[in-house]
């Protein structure tokens, strides 16, 4: 097992004055794990990670716990808290949940979107065509999520948007191992035949872009588990 790196530094992190403590804190270690920042096996300890957010504990224990309860984190009664694997089973029901989602959202998009939401739609686009270049995957991941969280909010579906957030999170990690091995170019391509399916006013044709860009990852996941298998929970021999 690895032990937390800055987390358990003396160093100290800054919290909005504004705004729970413990979800802050939920938000702020949920990210490090699904970038890879805090990778599978970490120790992280209540002690230490208040300390290095300057809180008490009780804030702390319910991140761990909702952590948890997305599968980040393995709670372990007398041996302590450790970074999970990723489960294999979670990511593959996730992009399945995500899929029917998604669909049903894109349909209602490209009946209802108009001049100006289309333009934001092309904003992200270009944003993401010009992240797709640096050698940073982060930006690209970041208009990623903002791409698809858009077509939610144009659907009138935000809240179900924030409502998959804890679901996808082993998926999440995938895309983020994903984003630094594979062309990013074909995503953006992706998303732009999505746009134009919605300008065309083509809910099917909306739909079934959006699905095949959801079921790369299918392709992605043996890829990314080959070259992290300690990231992976490994199948059964």
């Amino acid at each position: 097992m690895t032990e937390t790196s800055n987390v358990n530094s003396k160093a100290k992190a800054q919290l909005e004055a504004s705004g729970p403590v413990g979800a802050q804190l939920y938000a702020r270690l949920r990210l490090r794990i699904i970038q890879g920042e805090l990778e599978p096996g970490t120790r992280l300890s209540e002690v230490d990670v208040a300390s290095y957010f300057d809180t008490s504990r009780q804030p702390v224990r319910e991140a761990f716990i909702k952590l948890s309860e997305a599968g980040l984190i393995d709670i372990r009664p007398q041996r302590g808290s450790f970074v999970s694997r990723i489960d294999m089973a979670s990511v593959l029901a996730a992009q399945f949940i995500r899929e029917a989602v998604e669909a049903d959202i894109v349909r209602a998009v490209a009946t209802r979107a108009d001049a100006q939401m289309l333009a934001e739609l092309d904003e992200i686009l270009a944003l993401q065509r010009n992240a797709a270049e640096t050698d940073n995957p982060q930006p690209f991941i970041d208009l990623d999520e903002a791409f698809h969280r858009k077509l939610a909010d144009i659907a009138g579906q935000g809240a179900g948007w924030d409502f998959l957030q804890p679901l996808k999170s082993q998926m999440d990690r995938v895309r983020h191992l994903s984003a630094s091995q594979f062309p990013r170019n074909i995503l953006v391509e992706q998303h732009t035949q999505i746009v134009d399916a919605i300008k065309a006013g083509n809910p099917g044709g909306a739909e079934e872009k959006m699905r095949l860009h959801l079921r790369r990852i299918l392709d992605d996941v043996p890829v990314v588990a080959a070259a992290k298998p300690a990231f992976f929970i490994a199948e059964p021999s």
